[in-house]
């Protein structure tokens, strides 16, 4: 098997374990409130969007390739979370948005001061590779259009983190079997334009976002079913669609 598929299963079944966890813990939690231990206030805290933010944040913030993903999602959620533990004076959310245009400033700067000394920091933030069907691309701050032809298309990564991408499959072939697509998008977007032949089933978890399958000309009659793309991952606060060529 070759090496990026091996690391790319190896990485999902890291997702699985930390999932699991997160699972485990938030039953725990249940039951305890189910039998009266755990309180209402605490319960209702525990249990809302934010939390889930961050419990996502966590699963991503331990893998190197979506760190950048999690420490977003874990202070996206922080922040929506701070104002129902504490009382504060004043209305904390109208802080949200003049925080993420000085971190984006901040970013801007950064990268501009290190660019002519490493320039390897200008393109880690947008990066596409296509290695053996498998795509893996990042965008952060940034994105851009990629074309991908006479390749038989396995599935893949895609992260959208303040920035998007279009990805053309119109002249790739879907290959036999279930291939999966994992998307990470986060105040970003991706949309895909693939054959109105594929079959395409979108499985993605949307958090203030969402991810639609808008193409007209879909072609039941000329479909293989022994050749399927599911499109698994989160959407908060971005999105994507699929379309046709």
């Amino acid at each position: 098997m070759e090496t990026y598929c091996t690391v790319f299963s190896n990485h999902k079944s890291m997702k699985k374990v930390f999932f699991g966890i997160i699972i485990i813990a938030a039953g725990v939690l249940l039951m305890l409130h189910n039998i009266g231990i755990l309180p209402d206030s605490i319960f209702r805290t525990l249990f809302n969007w934010q939390v889930l933010l961050i419990a996502i944040g966590l699963v991503n913030v331990f893998q190197k390739e979506s760190r950048v993903l999690g420490v977003i999602l874990i202070s996206v959620g922080s922040f929506f979370l701070l104002p129902k533990v504490f009382d504060f004076d004043f209305n904390f959310y109208k802080l949200f948005w003049p925080v993420i245009l000085i971190a984006i400033g901040i970013h801007l700067v950064t990268k501009v001061a290190f660019f002519h000394g490493k320039n390897h920091i200008g393109r880690m933030h947008n990066k596409m590779e296509m290695e053996s069907g498998f795509i893996n691309q990042t965008n952060v701050f940034s994105g851009g259009k990629h074309k991908i032809a006479d390749v038989e298309f396995k599935g893949g990564k895609i992260s959208s983190v303040f920035g998007g991408s279009e990805l053309d499959l119109s002249r790739a072939r879907l290959a036999e079997g279930k291939n999966v697509l994992e998307v990470d998008l986060v105040f970003g977007g991706v949309s895909l334009i693939v054959p109105s032949d594929w079959i395409v089933n979108v499985e993605v978890t949307s958090v203030m976002g969402g991810f639609a399958d808008k193409r007209m000309n879909i072609q039941p009659n000329t479909q293989d079913p022994k050749r399927e793309l599911y499109i698994r991952g989160k959407a908060v606060f971005g999105g994507g669609e699929i379309k046709s060529a």
